[in-house]
């Protein structure tokens, strides 16, 4: 271990790495929805919590050989009993952990990270183009390798939300010459071309999401379906994984 070892340029860098690509970057973006949208003790809602206090629990102890003060205040405010100090403390060890090889392991995350990654860059050049002024305005049209079509449709509609887009689209690669009057835009992924292009449909006014079907309720005029089968009177909402 780095700790053990006296390397801690290496824990500096494995934390803030972490801290910035996986959780910052990624992880606390795609939960937003579900926090902000979803009934409140729904299990989509609670799951992203607990994985959240278990994350806050763990990232405590790891920085607290070297930012004893700030370890110190962030354990000091964690919800739950505590001891007198987290540098008394031994390491978290309730994190689950996920095989590499898994159906939906470390691999799979990874490559979807990858594509959300180019997927973002797309979305940052349609909005300097003026084409869209934010993510969930847009549609995004994937153009895909049958390899990574395999990997992407296991998340089925909650790709969208991994990508923070309103719409999301699998479509062969051979089909990428032209996209809503436009070329898909290639991305520094072999097999992945994205299009993007404005939702036509009106904004949700709760979740922001542009959808067909708001409006459809004469009593939620300005939301979408989702969002109202998510409050309080609902049937709420099953998420698997985003």
């Amino acid at each position: 271990m780095a700790y053990e070892e006296y390397r801690f340029l290496d824990v500096y860098q494995q934390v803030h790495t972490f801290c910035s690509r996986e959780l910052g970057g990624f992880y606390l973006d795609v939960i937003k929805d579900r926090q902000y949208t979803t009934q409140a003790d729904s299990l989509a809602r609670r799951s992203c919590q607990t994985a959240l206090y278990q994350v806050v629990e763990a990232l405590s102890r790891w920085v607290a050989p070297i930012l004893s003060f700030t370890a110190e205040e962030i354990y000091a405010h964690i919800p739950g009993e505590r001891g007198d100090s987290v540098l008394l403390e031994t390491y978290y060890e309730g994190l689950s952990t996920l095989a590499d090889d898994a159906p939906l392991g470390r691999d799979f995350w990874e490559q979807v990270l990858e594509v959300k990654q180019a997927v973002n860059k797309c979305l940052e050049d349609a909005r300097n183009a003026k084409t869209i002024k934010g993510s969930l305005a847009a549609e995004v049209t994937l153009y895909v390798s049958d390899e990574l079509q395999a990997t992407l449709a296991k998340l089925g509609d909650e790709l969208r939300f991994v990508m923070l887009t309103s719409e999301v689209r699998l479509a062969p690669l051979s089909e990428s010459k032209q996209s809503e009057g436009r070329d898909a835009e290639a991305t520094e992924l072999d097999g992945l071309r994205v299009a993007v292009s404005a939702s036509p449909h009106q904004k949700c006014e709760r979740c922001w999401h542009h959808r067909e079907d708001v409006g459809s309720h004469s009593e939620h005029p300005d939301l979408c379906g989702r969002c109202i089968g998510n409050l309080p009177q609902g049937a709420g909402e099953v998420r698997h994984y985003a």
